[in-house]
């Protein structure tokens, strides 16, 4: 996850107040597991790293719960901010487009909606609240299940959600996606900035061979390492890009987001995935332009690319890659609906009359108009729609699709035929 103050989460965009930030070298319980292991096993790579950094059980900075000044993890006043800390309105859309999506599946009883990874358990909440508005037959068979495994996340949902925790069964939990059993779900997937905090192998292409990024811990400190590459899956990933990339050139891959999406596939029997995320197709992501990566680590809505400070208590995001996204679902009888971005998909299932019920300039409005903006969050964050056991579904999330939809429908073909 990570959104800063500023449209866009450029490398230069905190180093001008990076003095006025307190840098520490983290967690110390955190930083003493992480370094155990290294002591024990050796160099580690970073994909590792970055999982105990956010996700080590008891330590880890999505798994614990803030405390003192490192109040609030995600909002306004947090390290990052997401759509649904700007306005309700991504939440509204998307029970607009699950309500088309109950009527093209033929109102399943129950239609279940599955969110992975709900932060705070806001964009659940709006979705609710339009989804029950109406009191109609969609609203009585909706159920809800959180994919949580964070305890401290889990409690700020619960308590974002009270309102719906009276109704039996409207809201349940479960920690991973694999207590749900297979081809059960009916009805929708989504996720808002899950993608982007998966852990990433970070490679590097050295003296023409392309290296993967490891963590040693030297004289009391944390220092990258180059290694040959640390699984098979990563290899085909990379054998798949099937892109020469010119010396010093350093990316990202997330494998753990390719078999995400192969279990959301396994776990749905009709119906459809909504990712949002910052990202890219693989083409423009993996292109020589982006020498450096995507790599950031988020703190107090300021971004740098130091990973070995303030370890445990910043994010760390890298940018989705939609095309391989898209194909390792369509290997899983999860077929492409569209993609798009979110301005494109707001407009299409009509922002424009929620905006219009706002007061011009209002702290509302601009909000509102903040998720819509071509340079800034409408653009930046896509949208993957995936379908199954629906034959050629037309939503009106994907009314407008700009330009690059072409260019992911051509990746798609390129990978699923090679």
């Amino acid at each position: 996850m990570g959104w800063s103050s500023t449209p866009e989460a450029t490398e230069n965009s905190a180093k001008e107040n990076e003095e006025e930030l307190l840098v520490t070298t983290g967690h110390p319980e955190l930083i003493a597991a992480i370094s155990s292991e290294i002591i024990r096993n050796g160099p580690i790579p970073f994909v590792r790293f970055m999982e105990l950094a956010l996700y080590h059980p008891q330590f880890g900075y999505y798994m614990r719960k803030p405390v003192g000044m490192d109040h609030e993890r995600i909002g306004w006043s947090g390290d990052f901010y997401t759509s649904s800390d700007v306005h309700p309105i991504l939440g509204r859309a998307i029970a607009a487009q699950a309500r088309q999506m109950d009527e093209l599946l033929g109102c399943p009883t129950p239609f279940t909606i599955v969110e992975m990874g709900a932060g705070k358990g806001l964009l659940i909440r709006d979705c609710l609240a339009a989804i029950h508005a109406g009191q109609d037959d969609f609203a009585s068979r909706v159920r809800c299940v959180l994919i949580e495994r964070s305890p401290a996340m889990r409690e700020l949902q619960r308590r974002n959600l009270t309102h719906w925790l009276s109704k039996p069964d409207l809201v349940t939990w479960v920690e991973d996606l694999g207590e749900l059993v297979p081809q059960s779900v009916t009805g929708l997937f989504f996720s808002n900035e899950l993608i982007d905090a998966l852990p990433v192998h970070r490679i590097q292409v050295t003296d023409g061979q392309t290296e993967e990024l490891c963590v040693d811990y030297r004289d009391g400190d944390f220092v990258s390492c180059l290694k040959p590459l640390s699984t098979s899956a990563l290899a085909r990933y990379l054998q798949q890009l099937n892109t020469a990339w010119p010396e010093g050139y350093r990316t990202e891959v997330s494998t753990q987001a390719l078999g995400w999406m192969e279990q959301v596939a396994r776990l749905m029997d009709r119906g459809f995935v909504v990712t949002i995320d910052y990202g890219h197709t693989a083409q423009d992501l993996y292109g020589p332009e982006r020498k450096d990566g995507t790599f950031l680590c988020y703190f107090r809505q300021q971004t740098n690319d130091d990973p070995f400070i303030r370890i445990g208590e910043q994010d760390m995001t890298a940018h989705v890659d939609f095309s391989n996204l898209a194909s390792a679902g369509e290997k899983q009888g999860l077929h492409v609906t569209g993609f798009t971005n979110q301005m494109s998909f707001l407009m299409g299932l009509g922002v424009e009359g929620m905006i219009g019920e706002l007061k011009p300039e209002s702290p509302e409005f601009r909000a509102a108009i903040h998720l819509l903006k071509p340079n800034g969050m409408g653009s930046t964050f896509k949208v993957l729609i995936q379908h199954k056991g629906i034959d050629h579904p037309e939503l009106d999330g994907l009314k407008f699709k700009p330009f690059f939809g072409s260019a992911l429908a051509q990746h798609e073909s390129n990978v699923l035929t090679s």
